[in-house]
């Protein structure tokens, strides 16, 4: 099966000058995990609800501090023609869990290990060690 095929089409983008506070009222309110920030139809990065969570850790306000202070700068991508196993070597050579979708620097879509899970049962225990990963101790469940 190919990323194409599993990929969310609908990615939320948020420009770099979003703070972290309106970052996480759109992510809560769309009920997902990540924006992707964009310039001009171009990546720039990638902010995640672990990387608001981390910076509020850290005390930074969030209604002052932007996502382009605290966001992944070099984001990992990958093809839509590519497989899903591919999309899982991927995430666990980076320690990821939210991949953009994109074909000719164009954004197509995103795939996440919770979209892999629900269509490829047998990657579970794959992505399962990705979650692993974040949490020492952790063995599954």
């Amino acid at each position: 099966m190919d990323v194409k095929s599993v990929m969310n089409k609908n990615v939320v983008i948020a420009k770099k000058d979003i703070t972290l506070k309106e970052a996480t009222e759109v992510m809560t309110k769309l009920h997902i995990g990540c924006l992707v920030i964009t310039e001009n139809q171009k990546i720039l990065g990638i902010i995640t609800s672990s990387d608001i969570l981390k910076a509020i850790a850290n005390d930074k306000n969030p209604n002052i501090v932007l996502a382009e202070e605290i966001m992944s700068k070099n984001v990992i991508t990958i093809d839509p023609d590519k497989r899903i196993e591919d999309a899982v070597d991927i995430m666990m050579k980076y320690g990821i869990k939210k991949l953009p979708v994109v074909s000719e620097d164009k954004i197509e879509g995103i795939i996440t290990a919770s979209d892999i899970i629900v269509v490829e049962p047998k990657l579970i225990a794959t992505v399962a060690s990705l979650i692993s990963l974040k949490m020492p101790g952790y063995t599954g469940g």
